[in-house]
């Protein structure tokens, strides 16, 4: 269980993450909407254990331990950050990102093999860049699996490439509801999909609304209260 309270990250001048709050277990798939790229980035690093937030509280599996929580979890195709580069060919990359697993849970995983177990050798001679939607969600999931500890996949911004769905949100719920290996997953996206029915949360909904806006709500409530009372004794 991924259980975030009130999440935030200060910036220069900007939040880099405003507050914010959310819920998921295995098997589930959370989609967390924000308008912008940096909050939906940095949300996936908190989340991933490689950014550590300014306040706010985070656990997985009730350990609020940032060790434990970022060796369960893989953050996948972040911009600026792990995104993989446009000059690299696929086969290259997952040499690249197979190095990467520790060696004892590595064993005879390299390139070639892999990529014709996994069926992606009818793209391992593609540039990255070249990469449809859907295939590119499939390898770079497919290589955060590899790593048989990976429990939670953070996956940053898919919509990016593509304003289809289709393209890359099957995959991610494929990979939450297998029953083999049953993870959590948590996508950032620009917004929602339409027809998603899901679990959904949005950056920055811990956010208090200032002092004297919530005032405002008290009064107006109190407001609405005294009117209905003196309905009732008109009655």
């Amino acid at each position: 269980m991924l259980s975030v309270q009130h999440l935030h990250a200060k910036g220069r001048r900007d939040d880099l993450l405003p507050p914010t709050s959310l819920q998921t277990g295995r098997g589930e798939l959370l989609l967390v909407s924000a308008d912008r790229q940096d909050h939906r980035t940095a949300l996936a690093l908190t989340l991933s254990g490689r950014m550590k937030p300014t306040e706010g509280r985070i656990s997985w599996d009730g350990e609020s331990g940032i060790k434990r929580r970022r060796l369960a979890s893989a953050l996948v195709d972040s911009p600026g950050v792990n995104e993989p580069e446009q000059h690299l060919s696929v086969r290259d990359l997952v040499t690249e990102d197979l190095a990467l697993i520790p060696r004892r849970y590595r064993g005879a995983l390299v390139s070639k093999p892999w990529l014709k177990v996994n069926s992606f050798e009818d793209i391992a001679d593609l540039w990255t860049e070249q990469l449809a939607p859907e295939r590119r969600v499939e390898l770079l999931t497919a290589l955060a699996l590899a790593n048989p500890h990976t429990d939670l996949l953070v996956v940053d911004s898919p919509d990016r490439h593509t304003a289809n769905s289709s393209e890359w949100l099957p995959r991610l719920e494929q990979l939450a509801s297998d029953v083999g290996r049953p993870l959590a997953v948590v996508a950032t996206v620009a917004a929602i999909p339409d027809g998603w029915t899901g679990p959904t949360a949005a950056v920055g909904n811990a956010v208090q609304p200032p002092a004297d806006a919530q005032s405002e709500v008290v009064a107006a409530a109190e407001i609405e209260e005294d009117l209905l009372l003196e309905t009732e004794d008109a009655k």
